[in-house]
């Protein structure tokens, strides 16, 4: 079961990376990190497919290589979570603890995007 769901998840994941060439406001890299950390722990197959893919795989390998997000992916990231993360909590969530833990979520998350270097 454990492996059907990174396999989907994996799917989902680089469906949404898809997204994120065409549409500015979804993030390709991360999606792309994503399904490769998921297709790696359930499908070989799938993991070899995305690493050696003439588009995607060079995404991957980049980021393996020299640890570091474009300018461009970094601020789509961030903007992206920050406005999910305010968008639920305005308007969406009710408790203050989980609107606390959320915004907890999105600093920590905005702090580990900006600690990597950023690609030239």
């Amino acid at each position: 079961m454990k492996n059907f769901l990174f396999k989907l998840f994996g799917i989902i994941s680089l469906g949404l990376a898809i997204l994120g060439i065409f549409l500015p406001i979804l993030p390709t890299t991360p999606f792309l990190l994503l399904s490769s950390f998921l297709f790696m722990r359930s499908s070989d197959k799938l993991h070899k497919w995305l690493i050696e893919h003439k588009i995607f795989g060079q995404y991957i390998k980049d980021f393996q290589e020299e640890k570091a997000i474009p300018l461009k992916v970094k601020i789509s990231s961030i903007s992206f979570l920050w406005i999910t993360i305010l968008l639920s909590v305005f308007f969406f969530i009710e408790k203050l603890w989980v609107e606390l833990l959320l915004i907890s979520i999105a600093i920590g998350v905005t702090i580990h995007i900006l600690q990597y270097k950023t690609k030239k």
